[in-house]
């Protein structure tokens, strides 16, 4: 059943740990059985119970599934691996178009406003106690945040949105729940969803958003949260509509105990107009709406702004005190002052991937593929064959990101990143990925 990989250990957590370093080492592969619990009890010497004890920390931490009297085994994916790792290393010449980074190019300069944030840290060092948001950054969020007609709710901060998200899920959610997932989707959610002990219920989307019957399928069937992208959905660029918004909100007033999370993270590089789920007129709900700084200012600065009901904002603030506490005031400081500054020009930077990102799609629809990108920094390409097309343009000199990263159910696709991408690199890029695609047909150029 394991091979010649043999489980040790007297008590659940080392059980489970000998598990989990079989899966890292790759000596426990995907779809791998595990053995009876009664029957690993006994080869080790312990209580069944303890086995089972073991069992149940392993599909918490997402790396085993059951499925009832099949028994136990390795997740085809499980959350110990992560999906990043699902790619391919650009050689050198090649051009690596896969990572999903920004242009650093449109990335403001950090110095005057790392001044300022340290001239405010001497002006009054943080001290334990302290608010966990800054005043200056609560406003200017809150601000930002009535412009976009998002409803009005406490103002939080955390490590990125990937945090926000993790703590939105645990306050609400136990192992064992089901989580409404965009299939595809960011591949990070789809690795933090299991590794909490949740489910993912995939939800097919189009180029404005989530569909509104998949949608309701999903909650039907018990899904007890639905994490939706408003703006630049990574992978496919999809952003929702104010008429998807308005189809969405009337599927959530069915379902009024569904926590609603929104990932804005396309704030500051999208012009398209933010349609939130959690408007006006929708339901009274437990709710979160999170916005990073990643894609304006740079993955580095590790900081998210997040606005939602009372409770779930309360809840979230409560776990963050008892771990990391609060995100540091420098770094809040430091995403003022690029605020009150306009470091960065959010039109100019959505034309500018928006110039890019059209002509590649439109140079890719010219000969005749499928393309998507409505808003952000990735176009999505439908392919009959994933793994193919990903070898044969990186044998072109081109690095894709395969879709295995962001899918669950949905059919094999290929990201494409324009960030580091000219206008000269377009028709290149274009013929490349045609050829990949359609291997032996005769190049189309237009």
């Amino acid at each position: 059943m394991l091979g010649e990989y043999r489980i040790e250990g007297r008590r659940a957590a080392e059980i489970a740990a000998g598990v989990e370093r079989g899966v890292g080492s790759g000596e426990l592969a995907p779809g791998q059985r595990l053995p009876p619990m009664r029957e690993l009890a006994a080869g080790l010497g312990v209580n069944p119970n303890t086995v089972a004890a073991a069992y149940r920390l392993l599909r918490e931490r997402g790396v085993i599934e059951t499925a009832g009297r099949r028994g136990s085994r390795i997740r085809p994916r499980p959350a110990s691996t992560s999906r990043e790792m699902i790619g391919v290393e650009a050689p050198e010449g090649a051009r690596d178009i896969s990572t999903g980074n920004p242009d650093l190019a449109l990335l403001p300069p950090l110095d005057a406003a790392l001044t300022a944030a340290a001239a405010r840290h001497r002006e009054r060092p943080a001290r334990y106690g302290d608010l966990a948001v800054t005043t200056s950054l609560a406003r200017l969020a809150r601000a930002a945040f009535d412009a976009d007609g998002v409803p009005a709710g406490p103002v939080a901060v955390t490590s990125g949105s990937l945090d926000a998200i993790e703590r939105a899920l645990l306050a609400h959610l136990r192992p064992g729940d089901a989580v409404a997932v965009e299939d595809p989707g960011w591949g990070s959610l789809l690795d933090l969803v299991p590794a909490l002990g949740l489910r993912t219920v995939p939800v097919a989307l189009d180029d404005d958003g989530p569909l509104p019957d998949a949608v309701e399928r999903a909650l039907r069937t018990g899904a007890r949260a639905l994490v939706v992208t408003d703006r630049a959905q990574n992978p496919t660029g999809a952003a929702v509509t104010a008429e998807r918004a308005r189809e969405l909100r009337r599927v959530l007033a069915g379902h009024p105990g569904v926590l609603l999370v929104e990932d804005d993270h396309g704030h500051g590089i999208v012009d398209l107009p933010l349609h939130p789920l959690a408007g006006a007129d929708g339901p009274a709900r437990h709710w979160l709406l999170v916005r990073s700084t990643a894609k304006a200012y740079g993955p580095d600065l590790r900081l998210a702004v997040l606005t939602g009901d009372e409770i779930t904002v309360g809840r979230l603030g409560g776990r963050q005190r008892l771990g990391p506490g609060w995100v540091s005031h420098l770094l809040q400081h430091t995403v003022t002052a690029l605020w009150e500054s306009r470091a960065v020009d959010p039109d100019a930077v959505a034309r500018s991937y928006g110039a890019r990102r059209d002509a590649l799609a439109g140079a890719l629809r010219a000969r005749g593929l499928a393309a998507h990108g409505r808003s952000g920094m990735n176009v999505w390409v439908p392919v009959p064959d994933e793994t193919g097309a990903v070898a044969r343009l990186l044998r072109a000199g081109w690095a894709a990101a395969p879709g295995a990263r962001f899918r669950i159910d949905s059919p094999p696709g290929i990201r494409l990143t324009v960030s580091d991408l000219a206008a000269h690199d377009i028709g290149p890029l274009a013929d490349a990925v045609a050829a990949a695609v359609r291997p032996g047909e005769p190049r189309r150029y237009g």
